[in-house]
């Protein structure tokens, strides 16, 4: 269970990050080409986008809209602080860094990049004795120093697994998700995934309670501004999410999980026992 270690800076200044998104300068920009999967993009300055793996932080600028502010925001704040990014200043709307220390030393693990050309990336703060460009086998030891970890310890992000990683990670990133949930940290005590939610309006979900980023982000692409949520099972069909129950080891599409009566929407299954697959692997029965 190899993974790459590039060492670099990380960077907010100009950009929209938020509990789960941030920007990495390479070093060495020459161990991208390490990474498998599609040429890692990279803008103007250097710096690539990074999918933080294992975790769905609440949205706070997505289509215009946001997740609850207190819980979306705060994992922004966890994730700036971790990385010892200091004096931030945001524009009005909240929605882009206009001043920042920016720059700061840290470095990722990384296998491989995804279909939007991202590194798939453990983040870690600071410097470390191994050498830019290393292969590290990632235990559960240093795991447990990632920022990935961290997040979902502190409830600050849903899980959100894909089928790229490994059980022996998977479990002890769960275990945090179950540890914070019971404890009520962070974004827990808002959840209604689960639970059930009434979606009479977009208000509900930007607003007062937090669901699962992916379900909110679907929600909102099919309502758009104003818009009602019947027919969105339907929509969720045409749109083929592949994934798998992980307890009943179950291969299902996410419109399967999506219970709705009404206007009342749920998640059948907890975020932290499904594994999202890559899209080519759906079959439409």
């Amino acid at each position: 269970m190899s993974f790459t270690l590039i060492k670099g800076t990380f960077h907010v200044l100009g950009y929209s990050p938020d509990g789960d998104s941030i920007r990495f300068k390479a070093k060495d920009p020459a161990l991208w080409k390490r990474l498998s999967g599609p040429a890692v993009e990279l803008n103007a300055r250097g710096h690539a986008q990074l999918r933080i793996e294992a975790v769905d932080a609440l949205e706070t600028h997505y289509q215009g809209v946001c997740q609850p502010p207190r819980p979306a925001r705060a994992a922004a704040r966890f994730l700036l602080s971790q990385l010892g990014i200091n004096e931030v200043v945001w524009n009005e709307s909240h929605s882009t860094v206009i001043k920042a220390q920016d720059g700061t030393e840290g470095y990722i693990l990384s296998r491989s990049t995804e279909s939007n050309r991202r590194p798939v990336a453990f983040v870690f703060a600071g410097d470390t004795e191994e050498k830019d460009g290393a292969e590290i086998t990632l235990n559960e030891a240093i795991l447990k120093e990632s920022y990935n970890y961290r997040l979902l310890a502190q409830g600050l992000a849903y899980p959100m697994y894909y089928n790229g990683l490994f059980s022996d990670l998977r479990l002890p990133l769960t275990s945090a998700v179950t540890s914070a949930r019971a404890e009520g940290k962070g974004l827990w005590p808002y959840d209604r995934t689960t639970k059930g939610f009434s979606v009479s309006s977009l208000k509900t979900i930007t607003e007062e309670v937090a669901i699962l980023p992916k379900l909110f982000r679907r929600i909102v692409d099919y309502m758009g501004e104003g818009g009602k949520i019947d027919g969105f099972k339907e929509h969720l069909q045409k749109g083929c999410e592949p994934l798998v129950r992980i307890q009943q080891v179950h291969f299902t599409r996410l419109d399967a999980i999506v219970d709705m009566r009404g206007d009342k929407v749920r998640l059948a299954e907890a975020p932290e026992n499904l594994i999202f697959m890559d899209k080519v692997l759906c079959k439409k029965s």
